[in-house]
């Protein structure tokens, strides 16, 4: 696909010259003015559909926090594991054991009775009384028993709930943020549906109708187009991972545009590189991912993904990934790379532009003799807690050689020797996914003609 070609030269090149990845050339320039020439400009097109682009990642990942918690408050806290409702089953039970002792003494207190009024000598009385006494001691204590049993399951219960409603207020404010995001997506699809309106037959490159490149010859359809409104967005993959631990995460692949997508293929790929950015740790890691309708694991091959179907317009569909990093992992950095491209029935193809990255963190398993999950073996310093919804932010691989758009933000935690080592190891997985991509769509595009 010529989309991923020029991407991947781009991130080659970054690879080979650490300065392609501090500013971008004038071939790959991100297109935007300097500020004096932009305050009483109208945005580009290109510019609105990068801004569609950008709304429909984050009302997808808003989508999946929602339906994330909502499946943590229906499933995950109703499990008998979860330390709120473990603590109603414990106490629960408790409460229940302590009801049938009171029980119990209770009608030894009755049979005891029973015994002194039957009793006919100044004998068996006495000794039906010591009995008796004995038995209603008995039954005071199964009583307050109870009572301390009952208030301790009370205060689970309570306690239970009150987590409940915490999740549920959280809810609340996710499906606000959700309808935020949707509203803003849609101004933003308003926007460029009226540029594009406006400047309807403005934008053929000046190739001729020949093409991107003006080659002549080129069948309709023939060459596969950048697609930026079919977006991958990665919810739930933690910014810091330790060695011998496996994580599962969410990708969510959507089609923003207003056709049928016939066939739409994911791709996801890891790569890492220790502190020092001079070793490989990729055979450390092992992506497998599935769906709901294929729940297998399978290993997350780029050259041999599956097709996940045909997806509507303006609709989504999840993957679910799961991460096992080995114990004996060094300590060092991660990104893991997310791009969708689409073939059609009749042999029109296209992509999302870019290779968005997520980063994380490697910290080596304590006692695994490649360092302890507390501490940076370049550094010494200590990272911050491990965030289990989401902590790594999405940076974007343009065809600059970068990450993130606009500002430079979104660089890649820098550690060790050398700051740039670990971004240029990091670089090169980019390049090698890019390089799989177009290999692999190039492939589904001769199939597509043929069939």
């Amino acid at each position: 696909m010529k989309i991923r070609r020029v991407l991947a030269t781009a991130v080659a090149a970054a690879v080979i010259s650490p300065a392609v990845l501090l500013s971008a050339g004038p071939a790959f320039a991100d297109g935007k003015p300097a500020a004096s020439q932009t305050q009483n400009a109208k945005p580009t097109v290109e510019e609105l559909r990068q801004a569609v682009e950008r709304a429909q990642k984050e009302y997808d990942a808003a989508v999946v926090a929602v339906n994330d918690a909502i499946t943590f408050l229906e499933k995950d806290m109703e499990a008998d594991t979860y330390p709120t409702k473990a603590a109603v089953i414990e106490t629960g039970n408790a409460a229940a054991a302590a009801a049938k002792a009171r029980t119990e003494a209770d009608q030894a207190v009755a049979d005891a009775r029973a015994k002194l009024d039957a009793a006919t000598t100044e004998e068996d009385r006495a000794a039906a009384q010591t009995a008796l006494d004995e038995a209603e001691k008995a039954a005071e204590e199964a009583a307050d028993a109870q009572t301390a049993a009952d208030t301790k399951a009370t205060a689970a219960r309570t306690a239970h709930d009150d987590a409940r409603v915490a999740q549920t207020r959280k809810i609340g404010l996710l499906q606000k943020a959700r309808d935020e995001a949707k509203e803003k997506l849609a101004d933003a699809e308003k926007a460029l549906a009226d540029a594009e309106a406006a400047g309807e037959g403005e934008e053929d490159g000046g190739n001729g109708g020949n093409g991107e490149d003006g080659q002549d010859g080129e069948e309709p359809g023939g060459e596969c187009v950048p697609e930026p409104r079919l977006t991958a967005a990665v919810t739930g993959l933690p910014d810091k991972i330790v060695g011998g631990t496996t994580q599962t995460f969410t990708l969510r692949i959507t089609n923003g545009t207003a056709k049928t997508m016939d066939a739409v293929y994911p791709y996801v790929g890891v790569h890492a590189f220790d502190d020092k950015g001079l070793k490989e740790l990729d055979s450390h890691l092992d992506l497998e991912w599935s769906t709901a309708a294929n729940p297998a694991w399978r290993d997350a091959d780029l050259m041999d993904a599956s097709s996940l179907g045909s997806l509507a317009s303006k609709a989504s569909l999840d993957v679910k990934l799961r991460l096992k990093v080995d114990a004996d992992v060094p300590s060092g950095q991660g990104a893991a790379f997310v791009t969708a491209d689409y073939v059609n029935d009749d042999g029109s193809c296209g992509g999302y532009p870019d290779l968005d990255q997520y980063e994380f963190r490697i910290l080596a398993k304590a006692g695994g003799g490649a360092g302890s999950p507390g501490k940076n073996d370049a550094t010494g310093s200590k990272p911050g807690n491990v965030t289990g919804q989401g902590g790594a932010s999405t940076t974007p691989v343009t065809a600059s050689g970068g990450s993130g758009t606009g500002g430079g933000g979104g660089a890649l935690a820098r550690t060790g020797s050398s700051g740039a080592l670990p971004t240029v190891g990091l670089a090169g997985g980019a390049a090698l996914v890019l390089g799989a991509g177009a290999v692999l769509v190039a492939r589904r595009r001769r199939t597509a003609a043929d069939a």
